[in-house]
Formats: C-alpha cells, sequence, structure tokens
C-alpha cells in the first residue's frame, strides 16, 4: 500500500508501509526509478524530497530525501546516477510531526515546541526548544513558525545565525496576535517588490478561534515589523488551513474543511485597500477518515490547495476511505474540475498534485500531474494541464447530493466531535497523527496547521466488510482526457 506521495522539480518520491522508492523523469526516457530504501524497521510517516537547490553547491548531495518515524529521521543523498547513500540517522526526542526542506537544509518541528534542523554545509544536527508549535510555513530562506502564544517567530536558516552567549538558534518574534489566540495555520507570500535591498512581505494566518488576518513588512517598516492589514471573522472552528496566492486568500477551518475565499486586489504586484479583499465564494470538502486511518498514517491525503501561488490551485477530495475516485475541484470556487477513477477500481491511498517541468524543446511549459497511490502498491498518474484547459466549458458544480449519497451508502458512519476521547483498540500506531484536513511537509509550501484542533473522528465500516462479502465494484474506470484507460503505473510493492 502507498503511504505518501510527493515531489519536487522532475523527482517523486513514493513511500510504502517500510521502504522508500524515488523516481525521476528524462526527458529521453520518461519516468525511471533511480533509488529504494533498505526495508526500515518501522513505518514511514513523514517524507521529505530536495531535489533542485537554486544556486547550491553541495556536488552530490545537492539531491535528498528524508523519512521520518515517532522521533526518529534517516536522511539519504541522491546521487543523478547509481545508488543513494546514507547521510545520517537523527533523533528529535518528540514524535515528528512535520518534515520539509527549506533550501538545502532539513527541518523537522512537533507541536511540543521543538524544532530540529540539519545544516546542508555544517553537516550539524542541532535541536531548539521553542514555544508550543500549532504551525509553520516557509518562504525564500526564512521558517515561519505560529505558536500557541499568538505570536509568529522566523529564523533565517540560510545563515544559520546562533546566539553567542548559548550557541542556541536565534529564533526572533515577528508578530504578535492583538488577541493571543494561538495561530494554528501560516501562508507567506513574497511579491514582486522583494529584492536585496528589501522584503515586501504579505503573511496570512488563522487561528483557533476562527480569525484570518493578513499582515505586511514594508522594506521601509523593517525595523517596526508587519503591520495589520486586514482582519476576517467568518469561522466558527479554529483555521486549519490558509493561503495567500496571487488573485486569492483561502481559508480552511475544521467545521468538515468549510472553505471561505476572497478575492485579492493587487497594485503592480502589492495587495491593495481599493478596492480591497471581497468574498468569492463558500463551500466544505468533504472528507471522512477512518479513525484508524490508512495503516495509522493521514499525511498523504491531505486535501491541498495544490499548484503555484501565481496559478489556479486545486483541492483534491476523497470522500470516503475506501474511495477508488477523487474529485478535483478549483479551490477558489470549489467547482468540480474533473473526477479521477482508479484504472483497476482499487482503493485510493495517498495523492498529490505536483508540476513537473517541461521539456528542453522551444515553447514547452511545465505539466501539472495528479499523483494517486493505491491500495495495491501500484502509483497512477494523471494530466490535471489539460483537464484545466477545458474548464472554459459549461462549469460542473461540486457533488450532487445523489453523488454524495453514492459515496455514503457504503458505509456506517459513527462521529464524534471529542477531540480528546481514548484511542479506539484496533490502532495499530496510537502515536500516529489521524487528522485529515491539515498538511506537512511535502510538496509546494503552504499554510499548514498541527492537528489536534476541533476535528470530526469517523470510524468507517464498508458494509461489504461487515457482510463478510467481496467489495462491490462498478468495474468502470475512467482517466481524464489525455490518457488512455490503462495507463501504465510506475511501480508496485
Amino acid at each position: 500500500m502507498v503511504r505518501i506521495v510527493c515531489g519536487h522539480h522532475n523527482w517523486i518520491a513514493v513511500a510504502y508501509a517500510q521502504f522508500l522508492v524515488c523516481y525521476r523523469m528524462k526527458e529521453s526516457s520518461g519516468w525511471q526509478q533511480v533509488f529504494c530504501s533498505p526495508r526500515l524497521d518501522w513505518l514511514i510517516e513523514r517524507v521529505a524530497l530536495n531535489a533542485k537547490v537554486l544556486g547550491g553547491s553541495l556536488g552530490e548531495q545537492d539531491k535528498m530525501v528524508a523519512v521520518a518515524s515517532c522521533s526518529e529521521i534517516i536522511l539519504w543523498a541522491l546521487p543523478a546516477e547509481g545508488n543513494g547513500s546514507e547521510i545520517g540517522v537523527f533523533h528529535l526526542g518528540v514524535p515528528v510531526e512535520a518534515l520539509f526542506f527549506v533550501g538545502s537544509q532539513l527541518i523537522a518541528t512537533s507541536h511540543t515546541g521543538k524544532i530540529g534542523v540539519w545544516n546542508a554545509v555544517t553537516k550539524h544536527w542541532q535541536i531548539q526548544d521553542v514555544v508550543p508549535i500549532s504551525s509553520y510555513d516557509a518562504a525564500g530562506t526564512f521558517l515561519l513558525l505560529g505558536c500557541h502564544n499568538g505570536s509568529i517567530y522566523y529564523v533565517d536558516v540560510q545563515k544559520f545565525p546562533l546566539r553567542m552567549k548559548d550557541n542556541d538558534l536565534l529564533v526572533t518574534e515577528l508578530y504578535r496576535d492583538p488577541s493571543e489566540d494561538a495561530v494554528t495555520a501560516l501562508s507567506v507570500y513574497l511579491t514582486p517588490k522583494t529584492s536585496d535591498s528589501g522584503n515586501w512581505i504579505e503573511i496570512a494566518y488563522g487561528t483557533s478561534s476562527g480569525t484570518v488576518r493578513v499582515i505586511v513588512q514594508h522594506p521601509e517598516t523593517v525595523g517596526s515589523g508587519p503591520q495589520l492589514f486586514q482582519t476576517f471573522t467568518v469561522h466558527r472552528s479554529p483555521v486549519t488551513t490558509v493561503m495567500l496566492s496571487e488573485k486569492h486568500l483561502i481559508s480552511v477551518c475544521a467545521d468538515n474543511n468549510h472553505v471561505r475565499t476572497w478575492t485579492v486586489t493587487r497594485f503592480r504586484g502589492m495587495i491593495s485597500t481599493q478596492p480591497g479583499s471581497t468574498p468569492l465564494a463558500s463551500f466544505k470538502i468533504l472528507s471522512l477518515e477512518d479513525i484508524d486511518g490508512h495503516a495509522g498514517c493521514s499525511a498523504g491525503t491531505n486535501i491541498g490547495p495544490f499548484g503555484e501561488r501565481d496559478d489556479q490551485q486545486v483541492f483534491i477530495q476523497k470522500v470516503v476511505p475506501d474511495a477508488s475516485q477523487v474529485f478535483v475541484r478549483l479551490s477558489s470556487t470549489g467547482k468540480r474540475i474533473c473526477e479521477v477513477r482508479s484504472v483497476d477500481s482499487t482503493a485510493i491511498t495517498s495523492f498529490t498534485v505536483h508540476e513537473c517541468e517541461g521539456s528542453s524543446r522551444i515553447g514547452s511549459r511545465p505539466r501539472r500531474y495528479l499523483f494517486t497511490g493505491h491500495a495495491n502498491g501500484s502509483l497512477q498518474m494523471w494530466d490535471l494541464t489539460t483537464a484545466m484547459e477545458m474548464l472554459g466549458k459549461p462549469p460542473v458544480g461540486g457533488l450532487s447530493e445523489e453523488e454524495l449519497l453514492q459515496q455514503l451508502e457504503q458505509c456506517d458512519l459513527a462521529l464524534t466531535r471529542t477531540p480528546d476521547m481514548s484511542p479506539a483498540g484496533s490502532i495499530a500506531h496510537p502515536g500516529s497523527p489521524r487528522a485529515s484536513s491539515t498538511r506537512y511537509g511535502g510538496g509546494a509550501p503552504a499554510g499548514r496547521a498541527t492537528p489536534g484542533q476541533g476535528r470530526t473522528r469517523v470510524h468507517v465500516t464498508p458494509r461489504w466488510r461487515r457482510a463478510g462479502g467481496v467489495p462491490r465494484r462498478s468495474g468502470q474506470c475512467r482517466a481524464i482526457a489525455g490518457y488512455p484507460r490503462g495507463r501504465e503505473t510506475l511501480g508496485s510493492a
């Protein structure tokens, strides 16, 4: 079973239960397997991939992949040819809840208030205690941390500043929420005005009370810190995801992934108050996950939004755990772009959206793909660029009532709103995270939230399991435009 899929440039990493496989796309030969890890003694819960460092000088170690489980992290170097080599094994001391790269530096965080940083230049692993962390985001060489005390802190991981008195990593407070609510989601947008002489940084963040705020940092006001720009009080549950892009502000709360969106007005690339941000849409991305998750891992089923910040972004909606289809929806309006069904009717256990670089031919552009991992260990690849180019046709809305009931009729649902309920006896890995609407690590940077606020937990028992029979499959499989029905899979377990 594929647990996690993540991508970076023309590379993807596919995590199974106890081993990892990396693929690389070459213009001449397509996708090729370039790395397979040894079998590990524990289940993989987090994956981070770094396939290209702009301006890097690390030689053969400019491509790296890392996996984590509980408090242990393993980091490998990925040479272009030949087998990968292990760089090291590191320990955070507490469960790793987010694992990602900022440039060539590997970062691991925990909600308990610990961050671990592996410096690619000095080859040094350093652990730093900070305020309990509830969200994070990265922009350029800066790591921003949203914390439980209502403050936003930042670290320049490229310069890796250390305090002289105790040699600790220098963590600086950037802003404090006026209500001192926990910062549960973060998104940083670097405008075209950003340069070496100064930064015009825009930060959107959500809080535990459901408030969404936008703050801006002007080059001429660096000494005084960011200024509060806008406040939105539209959610009644903690904000789990926020995304500030070139044209839209998107926020998702813990109330069954309720999404609110606004249009963003810009003048010469910078956010403007004339006429200001205006409400655009309100919808839900219903996504029910079994309380046990897929083998105790939910990191591979984050709904998004996915995509570059200067382009249209999408949500991926999988309604029930054993579903063999997902719905691709615009993050700005919730309108459906397409639906994707597994070509072999196997359950989809993980997914991600990734943009791969185009070929070297003149006029070639990057293409966006949806990668879906399946219960039988296969990986299927779908062309989203073609689907999005067909958006000019009459729009299709979200799921109709009939489609939603068709998805739910296979399951018995038991909902509970108690976030601190006792773990079920069937949970194989009680330390594993079970939040399905938050995102950690992998892929393009986006606002993420630490699980734990206002989640809906669902115990799902498919009817065919209760009856002791076999699953009912329609046998129909449909790929999106541009791909045949029998799309070749990349690998199997």
